[in-house]
């Protein structure tokens, strides 16, 4: 990463609670995509880097027979065993808190091991290595994340846009233009260049798979509102006191652009790599 910026506890600081309502699901079906993919039958041992609130571990936890989900984010880990109460699967996940550096962590071994938009955070040469450890022989890293370059229009749908542009502008007035992350800044972004970081690793591929998005979502405005202060470079505590008087302005905009207080969107499709663990 061509940035002096270190990780630090305070990244997602505050930003759990808002996770779940305001970032936009994966496509459907993507538990079904991978069950094929990679030949999943209810068995096996799932581990999920970068958990978050638990977004793809509860999503593919039917998949195995124990999904562990690892995350340095206590705030995280609370929302994620949250989620996990109410699909009462409770019993089949383990929730570490963890940074995904300091693997293995006595976890044992698994069949596959998902990383969804959470590897840029991390010092992914180590990352990667300790993974390829830890599974077994068959297994299989998998990369998720939205699909890259999508344009998803909201053409005939009932609602405005979400204005995406106007909400970035207001949150660089607020906060400067140099995008924040934690108590660091990201002037060049998060790195790129995965395949290079895991084929040196050992991992073979990768094979790319794309689920279908594009269904239309009413999201609210505070669905909306939730959003932004689920993201890293506009995480509620790198607000501070302003963090009251930037809401009020958010709200304002939102409410200028859809006075009935909805907007409409489009599910965004997601692209699935899936790098088998190669042979030693």
């Amino acid at each position: 990463m061509e940035v002096d910026w270190e990780w630090d506890e305070t990244l997602f600081s505050g930003a759990a609670a808002f996770y779940r309502r305001g970032r936009l699901p994966y496509a459907p079906r993507l538990a079904d995509v991978l069950a094929e993919a990679l030949h999943l039958d209810g068995r096996g041992r799932l581990i999920d880097l970068g958990c978050g609130p638990g977004t793809v571990a509860l999503e593919l936890v039917g998949l195995f027979d124990e999904v562990v989900g690892v995350d340095p984010d206590a705030g995280m880990l609370a929302e994620a065993a949250r989620g996990a109460a109410e699909l009462d699967v409770t019993g089949k996940v383990r929730w570490v808190r963890a940074r995904a550096e300091e693997l293995p962590c006595g976890l044992g071994g698994f069949t596959v091991a998902t990383l969804a938009q959470s590897f840029h955070w991390m010092d992914r040469e180590r990352v990667a290595a300790a993974v390829r450890e830890m599974l077994r022989p068959g297994g299989a890293l998998v990369h998720i994340s939205d699909l890259k370059g999508e344009r998803r229009t909201v053409d005939g749908l009932p609602y405005p846009a979400v204005p995406q542009a106007a909400i970035e502008e207001l949150v660089r007035r607020w906060l400067g233009p140099v995008r924040r992350a934690g108590r660091g800044v990201l002037p060049h972004g998060t790195p790129s260049g995965e395949d290079a970081v895991l084929a040196a690793a050992g991992f073979a591929g990768p094979h790319r798979h794309v689920v279908p998005g594009g269904q239309a979502l009413v999201r609210t405005c505070d669905d909306v509102v939730a959003g932004v202060f689920s993201m890293s470079f506009s995480a509620p505590h790198l607000f501070g006191a302003g963090l009251a008087g930037f809401e009020a302005e958010l709200r304002r905009l939102l409410a200028e652009v859809s006075p009935s207080g909805r907007f409409s969107e489009r599910r965004p499709g997601t692209e699935v790599f899936v790098w088998p663990r190669g042979t030693d």
